[in-house]
């Protein structure tokens, strides 16, 4: 798997942020990032990914060699085995795409490229570049199933486009440029097109401005839905006052102080209720045929499953596979097994082995009557 790069100040991948809201990205430079078991699941399924199109095009890789990269990533912890079938969606678009090239094209995996021509010191990578026939064709695979994530006119692709077109554009003819998600969890595939000349005047005239303000941390904040992944999100003046919380305190400083954040805190504590409230009333109109401007219903995220379990078990054993094969052997949990003995049994049987480890610091309001947690000392037990 590769060695995780470095980020730039200006990254594409957040360039809807910093197009929008330019000084963000110095307001949060120096702020940790935060890795989540999405964005570890999704490093790992891009490693599947770059492996089996390596595989495919760019490595001589035998079975044997293969199989056994495979199988370090799939002992990742942050392995599913949906990865596999997902990755196979991504590798089927490459392969469509690659075949319907008039000649064989140049194809690469996870290359850097360089747009610092419009934006300083700009750097990413790219999943997947195919060139030929006149056409620059940026892929990007996307493992998240939350939002899907748009093709068109997106800034992460375009800069993408740029840096791949500044490094192969003495080499190859360019004049139109394709850029695709492939997002098999939220989405599917997404094609947006342009014209080569139109991508270089959206990076001479719209990105390179925008970027120098961002760069030098200039500009008004400007909270939108790009607000979802920044590391300032939460302590951010701008987005608090534009989610209605104006009179919490006025503008002079971009972050909101302790005893401001404590006042917003208490007021919001039934906000989020409401809000998932108001979201279910909104669905229920929507349902009975009204009309929620902005708003529809759709049939959520669909999981396959069997009609009549016992009957499709029985076509399975008749086709000559084993009954072992359709069942999994997992110990039960710690309720489970004090159910199925009783408590006293249980007690007296595996009561020496029950511990109850502290649970994760929650914030709670200062009414709450359980005792509050030395700060020294949680940093002690950390250490250890």
């Amino acid at each position: 798997m590769p060695t995780p790069e470095k980020h730039a100040l200006l990254s594409a991948s957040s360039a809807e942020r910093w197009l929008n809201c330019t000084p963000s990205a110095r307001l949060a430079e120096d702020m940790p990032d935060k890795s989540t078991q999405y964005t570890e699941a999704g490093r790992l399924a891009h490693a599947i990914a770059e492996l089996k199109l390596r595989k495919q095009y760019l490595e001589a890789m035998g079975p044997r060699k293969f199989t056994t990269a495979l199988n370090k990533l799939k002992a990742d912890p942050h392995f599913e085995p949906e990865m596999l079938s997902a990755t196979d969606e991504y590798m089927d678009f490459i392969n469509e795409t690659f075949l319907a090239f008039p000649a064989r094209p140049y194809i690469t995996a996870e290359q850097q490229v360089d747009f610092s021509e419009y934006v300083p010191e700009g750097f990413g990578t790219a999943d997947c570049i195919m060139i030929g026939g006149g056409v620059l064709h940026i892929v990007d695979y996307k493992n998240g199933a939350g939002k899907p994530v748009e093709a068109e006119r997106n800034p992460q692709m375009m800069l993408y486009a740029l840096g791949a077109a500044s490094r192969y554009c003495l080499m190859y003819d360019i004049r139109t440029v394709r850029m695709t998600i492939v997002q098999p969890h939220a989405g599917g595939v997404k094609t947006w097109e342009t014209s080569y000349a139109e991508l270089l005047d959206w990076g001479a005239n719209t990105v390179r401005p925008q970027a120098e303000k961002a760069y030098r941390g200039e500009g008004e904040q400007v909270p939108g839905s790009w607000c979802q992944f920044c590391k300032l999100k939460g302590n951010c003046r701008a987005r608090g006052q534009h989610l209605a919380l104006e009179a919490f305190g006025q503008k002079p400083a971009p972050t909101y102080s302790d005893e401001e954040i404590g006042g917003i805190l208490r007021r919001a504590q039934g906000l989020a209720a409401w809000v998932k409230d108001l979201e279910e009333y909104a669905l229920s109109q929507v349902l009975a045929g009204r009309t929620v401007p902005g708003w529809k219903a759709v049939a959520g995220r669909s999981v396959r499953k069997f009609d009549d379990m016992e009957k499709a078990f029985a076509d399975i054993k008749a086709a000559g596979y084993e009954e072992a094969l359709l069942y999994e052997r997992r110990p039960l949990t710690l309720a489970a097994i004090e159910k199925v003995l009783g408590k006293k049994a249980f007690q007296d049987a595996a009561g020496a082995h029950v511990v109850t480890p502290p649970g994760a610091p929650t914030l709670v309001p200062d009414t709450d009557r359980r005792p509050a947690l030395n700060a020294a000392e949680e940093a002690f037990k950390n250490q250890q």
